[in-house]
């Protein structure tokens, strides 16, 4: 039996044969979603099984069927969950109705909305109590906007894009401000912005940039990994706002083409084809593991070097619902009397 031969070292293969893997960091959880899971985590080691979650606590269905293992049991409404029960609001935010719904249901609730969207819902309601007409740069549907909306709906225009800005109507164009969604792409949003600001001239901003630092940090990253790849995967559920928007955003900068994958197994061998550096990141919503199975497939048909991009650091961290961390204080008080 003859010896199977060596694979040539990245060192050997010349630089036009040479296939390699730009990773992009920082990608996968944010810290809002990293506080969503946990509180889902948590819950049902407090509390026990079923816990119930209204809505998928994040856009991705690996983490959604990891939990419903645990014992959460997701709802499209609030009306479902059984009287006396434990519901959880998911990290997209909800109206103060639903809030409502929940204290005539008598369900105990923890609102795991990431503190970055309670931010805009705040903002929300400051500009309607102000009278203003708030025109919300988003995606109709999207959960995150139902909640942000539900704060102050006869105030609320959705502005869905840059060819939704002609269809706008306002009542006083001295007293208009924009707000949006959290996970949007960058570009495009100061694009819509522009375009509002060309009808009205005196819009005004809100005082800090409402899409969250992950999702800039996320296209900054796929930006610069957009420059030399010549394909880029995502990894990310095609419901994900953030998660779709990089793909957008690499194509834009520079990829040849990219694909949105819920896991290696979606990956069709097919579009590498001709291709010899791979762009890879992931959405906010995505953990590691789904990160690592990618690159592990990619590794095993000849993409084994892999390249870190990394323009900027995240350090960023948000505590549990205050609901889990007073329970979680009495719990330990509890402990320790004993």
């Amino acid at each position: 039996m003859s010896a199977t031969p060596s694979r040539p070292s990245a060192a050997d293969v010349p630089d036009t044969d040479r296939r390699r893997v730009l990773l992009a960091a920082p990608r996968g959880y944010c810290a809002g979603v990293d506080r969503a899971v946990i509180a889902v985590e948590q819950a049902l080691e407090q509390y026990g099984a079923p816990v119930y979650v209204r809505h998928e606590i994040v856009h991705n269905k690996y983490v959604v069927k990891t939990l419903e293992k645990k014992g959460a049991i997701f709802v499209e409404e609030t009306s479902e969950v059984p009287e006396g029960e434990i519901v959880i609001f998911s990290a997209h935010g909800v109206a103060p109705e639903v809030h409502k719904e929940a204290e005539r249901g008598k369900l105990a609730t923890i609102d795991a909305t990431c503190p970055l969207v309670t931010k805009v819902h705040k903002e929300a309601v400051r500009y309607a109590k102000e009278d203003y007409d708030i025109l919300l740069i988003g995606h109709e549907g999207h959960e995150e906007v139902i909640g942000t909306s539900g704060e102050a709906p006869e105030h609320v225009t959705l502005v869905d894009g840059p060819s939704d800005v002609e269809n706008v109507e306002v009542r006083d164009p001295e007293k208009v401000v924009w707000l949006s969604q959290t996970t949007l792409s960058v570009d495009e949003t100061m694009e819509t912005v522009d375009a509002l600001k060309g009808r009205y001239p005196n819009l005004l901003s809100p005082p800090s940039d409402d899409i969250c630092y992950a999702t800039q940090n996320r296209q900054t990253a796929i930006k610069q990994v957009a420059e030399e790849a010549d394909f880029v995967l995502v990894v990310g559920s095609r419901n994900s706002s953030n998660s779709v928007r990089l793909v957008e955003t690499a194509i834009a900068h520079g990829a040849r083409d990219g694909r949105l994958v819920d896991s290696a197994e979606e990956i069709d061998e097919a579009w590498l084809d001709g291709v010899r550096t791979v762009g890879l990141s992931s959405g906010a919503s995505v953990p590691e593991v789904l990160v690592d199975e990618v690159l592990e497939w990619l590794a095993g048909r000849g993409w084994e070097d892999v390249e870190i991009v990394q323009p900027v650091e995240e350090r960023m961290q948000f505590s549990l619902p205050k609901e889990l961390r007073k329970d979680l204080r009495a719990e330990a008080k509890s402990r320790m009397s004993g």
